[in-house]
């Protein structure tokens, strides 16, 4: 095709006047590069010549004088793109930015890329970014950077980010990446500066690599779950303080429990201390929906340890003892060994001692940890000894509670007098209850005796009642001076309570003739004094072996809890 001739070309786009300024084209424009530094342009003539007249003039439409249409100036983003079929492939070439433009002309150029419009399209008003003057239509010296973002427009230097097949090609300007980063600097400037003009960066990711050049060029923040820690991992190396504030504070707003551990893994990894200190709160208020997670198995064992070493988790160990199972077969399997129990326990090093088994019931201990052949028959027998024997023997395994509580204790009263001479003979005292909102039964408050102060051996257990399994339990003691006051006895970690689920209270005393309440209420409820957070109680009776507690009077006269 001869230069200057418009045939095949839309005919709503004129080249057959100069441009604005009535000058030529200078010689950095974008369509003046060579095809190896991406300004690839057409080799016919007429691709030049389109190359020459940056401003569209107006079509069959009419317009001003100067051919510059009126309505929306002429930029990309109020470029209006032709629905003909036939027109596309010109039309939408001459309404991509600078970026693209040297592609658009080099299409021009063949015949085959350029068929005839339509009168439809003839009727379309079509805008392109001018690439010579493109600085008078940026008011702002941020519009001016903005424009340059993955633009060849004034590029010398191209980064080959990615590996394999997703390597890709991202122009870029050396002054505007020394400004912005220390790193980029010491490559560009340094003493051992590069002079390449082509950089490979394999092990960052090409969206995250653009995301960063996208904040540079412009401060605009572009992060969304699938590219965040890949950002925050090329914000950390390129030492772009601002954006890695970016990504941690994305990565607060959408921390959960089902991401906890992942996120905790990455905090760790990118020297993170405030969002991993969020990550392990996280973990304690919601410990068990962050076990079950399917990210939890792919931690790391470093991790793995500083929560088990945690004494605020809000969950029983003998959960946490099956979750670090799941993950030992899956780090079995990283490490392509057989699940086997001895594999097992060898993967799971210090993490095993973490567990606190003394903090298990007698059944939950035999149900799992004593079946699970990761424990040696030596600790098996010691701790069936410490769940069954007074005093108890020593074990190699921690049996400090875990506090997984914040807030105000609170604690209610169900009787409104309290009576003399209430008997012992081994049977447990015994009352139902049921709650409106979770909370975490911390302990009772029981009567002592009305001989003066005297010590009593009591087990207090929680029955969830339906399946008259034992949640929490303790084997203990108190002393009592006497008084018609409560006595506190505590459980060895909180137990956690459901709304609208019946459970039993459970005390077996022994010592002597003690005071016991009466007067006693079927419904209370405790209000929280900051929150006005209300908390209520239903106690019935419990059938069977009881020493005779009911609603009415009895023994188990408080109940202490957090919410």
């Amino acid at each position: 095709m001869a230069a200057g001739d418009n045939s095949g070309r839309p005919p709503c786009l004129n080249f057959s006047g100069p441009g604005p300024l009535g000058n030529s084209q200078p010689s950095n424009s974008v369509f003046s590069m060579s095809a190896s530094n991406g300004g690839a342009v057409g080799a016919a003539g007429g691709a030049q010549g389109t190359a020459r007249r940056p401003n569209p003039q107006l079509g069959p439409g009419g317009g001003d004088s100067n051919g510059v249409p009126s309505g929306a100036p002429p930029t990309a983003q109020n470029a209006l793109q032709q629905p003909a079929a036939a027109g596309a492939a010109a039309a939408g070439a001459m309404a991509t930015p600078a970026s693209n433009m040297a592609t658009s002309a080099a299409s021009n150029a063949s015949p085959a890329a350029a068929p005839s419009a339509t009168p439809a399209a003839a009727s379309v008003l079509v805008y392109r970014e001018p690439v010579y003057n493109w600085q008078a239509t940026k008011s702002t010296v941020k519009e001016r950077f903005a424009f340059l973002f993955n633009n060849e427009v004034l590029s010398d230097v191209h980064f080959l980010v990615g590996k394999g097949m997703g390597v890709q090609r991202i122009p870029a300007h050396r002054f505007v990446l020394a400004v912005g980063s220390a790193v980029f600097d010491a490559m560009f400037n340094g003493g051992m500066a590069t002079t390449s003009t082509e950089i490979e960066l394999p092990d960052v990711e090409p969206a995250a690599f653009l995301a960063l050049l996208k904040f540079l060029y412009s401060d605009e923040v572009q992060i969304g779950p699938e590219t965040v820690m890949t950002t925050l991992y090329t914000a950390k190396k390129y030492a772009v303080p601002a954006l890695e504030a970016h990504c941690v504070e994305f990565l607060k707003k959408n921390l959960r429990a089902d991401n906890a551990f992942m996120l905790l893994t990455q905090a760790r990894l990118f020297d993170e201390p405030q969002l991993a200190s969020l990550c392990l709160e996280n973990i304690d208020k919601n410990t068990g929906d962050a076990l079950a997670a399917e990210g939890f198995t792919d931690i790391d064992l470093d991790t793995l340890v500083a929560v088990l070493e945690r004494d605020t988790l809000g969950v029983r160990e003998v959960r946490l003892f099956g979750a670090a199972v799941r993950w030992a077969e899956a780090e079995a399997h990283r490490q392509q060994l057989q699940p086997t129990p001895e594999n097992k326990r060898k993967v799971l090093g210090k993490a095993l001692t973490l567990i606190r088994f003394p903090l298990m019931t007698i059944e939950e201990f035999a149900a799992g940890p004593a079946q699970s052949n990761i424990l040696t028959d030596r600790e098996v027998v010691s701790l069936f000894l410490h769940f069954t024997v007074n005093p108890k023997p020593r074990v190699d395994f921690i049996d400090r509670p875990r506090c997984c509580l914040r807030g105000k204790e609170c604690s209610i009263t169900r009787f409104g007098q309290v009576e003399s001479r209430w008997g012992y003979s081994g049977t447990s005292d015994r009352i139902r209850f049921s709650v409106n909102r979770r909370i975490f039964v911390v302990g009772f408050g029981l009567y002592g005796s009305i001989h003066g102060p005297t010590d009593y051996q009591v087990n207090i257990q929680i029955i969830h009642t339906d399946s008259n399994t034992v949640l929490g339990q303790n084997d203990t003691g108190f002393s009592c001076d006497g008084s018609a006051n409560t006595f506190r006895v505590m459980f060895k970690e909180p137990v956690e309570i459901l709304p609208n689920v019946n459970y039993t209270a459970c005390a077996t005393l022994k010592g002597p003739d003690s005071h016991y309440g009466t007067k006693g209420m079927r419904k209370v409820t405790h209000e929280s004094s900051s929150t006005g957070t209300k908390t209520c109680f239903t106690f019935c009776y419990a059938a069977g072996n009881n020493n005779g507690t009911s609603v009415e009077d009895g023994q188990i006269p408080e109940v202490i809890f957090y919410t």
